[in-house]
């Protein structure tokens, strides 16, 4: 990865189905929420769909009839069942070599994700991985993705045009989120969304795990 010579000056990761392999534990946290308030439990594949959104986002697709008012007690049932168990969720294989390699070549690093703040300062602490990002934005401080808005923020502070910018994701939101900033864009299929969803949104390539994407930035960077 020559500085001289490559693409990208800021390569932005999304966090859950990303970096951690999170999107289950999320998706029967959303279910299990549902059905504390005896709401329909989306199935497996609908509650997929809204990993990378922001929570106030999902709660409006996977209950599209529950009140507003009920919103927050949905949220607290949802944080109940996942902040029970977020910790014990693991990075997926290669991720903190990888991110190492990155820092070390003179990249700059960040994360964009549909986590709360609380929520991505805890993961970070307890992975360790809090010294090898620049900047790190997150739902409950700007428009959920596919909103450009956090990418177009970490792009401001770091000083990096849209050209010179690559945003990693596993779902669409994020695929979407980097066409709505004008970044390129890889999709990760280890998490929330399939292949042929995330290739109809044209990203430079959809791979498969972290062994893959760092073999793919070492040839195409």
């Amino acid at each position: 990865m020559n500085e001289r010579d490559r693409r990208f000056d800021l390569i932005v990761f999304d966090w859950d189905g990303t970096l951690m392999d999170s999107t289950s534990l999320i998706a029967r946290s959303l279910q299990a929420a549902c059905r504390d308030l005896s709401l329909t439990v989306p199935t497996v594949e609908q509650a997929n769909h809204v990993i990378g959104l922001g929570l106030a986002e999902a709660i409006h697709y996977i209950a599209p009839q529950l009140p507003l008012a009920d919103h927050s007690r949905l949220a607290d049932r949802y944080r109940h069942h996942y902040l029970g168990q977020d910790i014990e969720s693991e990075l997926f294989v290669g991720v903190p070599e990888l991110l190492a390699e990155l820092r070390d070549a003179g990249y700059n690093l960040a994360i964009a994700t549909g986590k709360a703040r609380r929520g991505l300062d805890r993961v970070l602490t307890h992975t360790g991985l809090q010294s090898l990002f620049h900047a790190t934005r997150c739902a409950d401080e700007t428009f959920s993705k596919p909103h450009p808005q956090m990418l177009l923020e970490l792009m401001d502070v770091l000083f990096v045009e849209p050209g010179r910018t690559l945003m990693i994701g596993d779902t669409t939101h994020d695929l979407q989120m980097a066409r709505n900033a004008g970044t390129y864009a890889l999709g990760l299929t280890q998490g929330a969304h399939p292949a042929a969803e995330l290739a109809e949104l044209e990203p430079l390539a959809v791979l498969s795990s972290i062994v893959e994407l760092r073999t793919w930035l070492r040839t195409n960077n």
